[in-house]
């Protein structure tokens, strides 16, 4: 299925600039805004992640976004300037079933740079960083992560050359299912 996904994907249009969801872009919108838009979270955690203090915000039930079942937001990223504690360095989107289906996804974010296979679950990721795990049967997105724009590694036997390694040593991985937390190290992209 994967497969019909990349070929169904490769034939559209490639989508340009940062992804974003329901007015919340990593690496531009602040706690504050965040706030604004959807009130005070569930559940708020505080932990210091590499010597930076950041802040956790979870939204569930009927805090959750419409058509979530939750939504988590990670504050605190480290940009070239320093380290701003108040601004979105993460956020996950666990939709409801059928809340995004594939064709969906391609509509609203255009072309994936990759489409992948994650432990038996369809994946699709964006450089200007998205990454959407479909669940097994690839009927609509069990999870949505957004973080700032990052280069992708190319597959050298497809003949594209390799893409310079990622700031972090851990490459970008959307979270599978099941899994709790998006974030990684203030400056470093989402991962499993």
């Amino acid at each position: 299925m994967i497969a019909v996904i990349l070929a169904f994907a490769l034939a559209l249009p490639a989508e340009a600039g940062a992804a974003s969801w329901g007015g919340i872009e990593p690496g531009a919108t602040t706690l504050e805004q965040v706030r604004e838009r959807y009130g005070a979270p569930s559940k708020e955690t505080k932990q210091k992640t590499e010597d930076y203090d950041t802040t956790t915000w979870i939204y569930e039930g009927a805090g959750a976004p419409a058509g979530m079942n939750r939504m988590v937001v990670d504050f605190g990223i480290l940009k070239p300037n320093g380290f701003t504690p108040n601004l979105v360095r993460v956020f996950v989107l666990e939709p409801k079933p059928t809340i995004f289906t594939v064709q969906t996804v391609i509509d609203g974010w255009g072309m994936p740079s990759l489409a992948v296979d994650q432990d038996g679950y369809p994946t699709m990721l964006y450089e200007a960083g998205l990454f959407v795990v479909f669940d097994k049967q690839t009927l609509w997105a069990h999870s949505m992560t957004f973080t700032p724009p990052q280069p992708l590694p190319r597959d050298p036997a497809a003949g594209a050359a390799p893409a310079p390694a990622p700031a972090s040593p851990t490459p970008p991985m959307a979270p599978r299912p099941g899994s709790t937390s998006p974030a990684g190290p203030p400056g470093s992209k989402a991962r499993s």
